[in-house]
């Protein structure tokens, strides 16, 4: 059964005014990874000078500092937002939690931001006492099939797992790379107890919402809240648990099965929102004011 199609708009100024704070997705909706989109940041901005928040909402598995230094190279001016929250760093109050015990790290030497200072005990997977997954070691040359020796290693000794990026899949260019996600999900096929920190889980929705009323200096009721992104998995779903609006952006990570980056086609859309049984507050291409 189908449900409704939701509002497609080429503009966000319309919607602005229902809402206080932006939640906002990073990798898809304000850059591709290798540059940002300029009428996504002048939206933002412009949404700012209004009087409104923009705290962004990340899977990257690294602390906000490591990603605000990121988006410093691709030159992302610090006024399209006033703070960052990253699966990472719900991620770190895990880790912190058992720093008595030996981990497993699985992902790229670029992720390592997210122990520092945590004195911890690293081991393989013979003598680890958990595992926490960053993604992959080399996203441009594996996949998820490259990692099912070790998954079965760790099944084998009961491991649990923190996956710091729910993300399956991320957009770099115009290609898609695989993701924690991919790898998480792969353990729990496999009987693999996993805990997810990101989108669309809540703590990193609570630790968002605290972020947004510490700098409006008051709470902030869940509907003047507006939740950007362009993934039906963590995105829309995250919204919809959470109990936010969602503007859903299709030229990010389903622009292949949605009609492309500058097109868009309904019957995909509206099929992908039945199949997953929500429906987003409204769509655009891309965000602009």
């Amino acid at each position: 059964m189908s449900i409704p199609f939701p509002t497609l708009t080429d503009h966000f100024a319309p919607l602005a005014s229902r809402y206080d704070v932006l939640f906002c997705d990073v990798w898809g909706v304000i850059h591709n990874g290798v540059a940002p989109f300029p009428e996504t940041v002048d939206a933002l901005q412009r949404f700012r000078a209004g009087g409104g928040r923009v705290v962004l909402l990340t899977n990257a598995p690294r602390d906000g500092d490591v990603v605000v230094q990121f988006l410093d190279t691709l030159k992302v001016p610090r006024d399209a937002y006033d703070a960052v929250v990253t699966s990472g760093d719900v991620a770190r109050a895990e880790i912190e939690a058992r720093r008595d015990q030996a981990v497993l790290h699985i992902g790229p030497e670029r992720d390592y931001s997210m122990f520092d200072h945590l004195e911890l005990r690293f081991a393989p997977v013979e003598r680890a006492d958990y595992a926490v997954c960053s993604g992959l070691f080399d996203d441009e040359t594996e996949t998820p099939d490259d990692y099912r020796e070790l998954m079965a290693a760790m099944r084998a000794r009961d491991l649990f797992m923190v996956c710091a990026n729910p993300d399956r899949v991320v957009e770099r260019g115009h290609e898609l790379v695989y993701c924690a996600g991919a790898i998480a999900d792969l353990y729990e096929s496999m009987g693999g107890a996993v805990m997810f920190t990101g989108k669309p889980y809540r703590p990193i929705y609570e630790r968002a919402l605290a972020r947004a009323a510490a700098l409006r200096g008051a709470a902030v009721p869940l509907d003047r809240v507006l939740a950007i992104g362009d993934s039906v998995r963590t995105d829309l779903k995250g919204a919809a648990g959470f109990g936010v609006d969602c503007l859903f952006v299709t030229a990010g990570i389903h622009a292949g099965e949605l009609g492309g980056h500058e097109t868009v086609d309904h019957g995909a859309l509206a099929a992908i929102f039945t199949e997953a049984g929500l429906l987003p507050a409204a769509v655009t291409r891309r965000l602009a004011w």
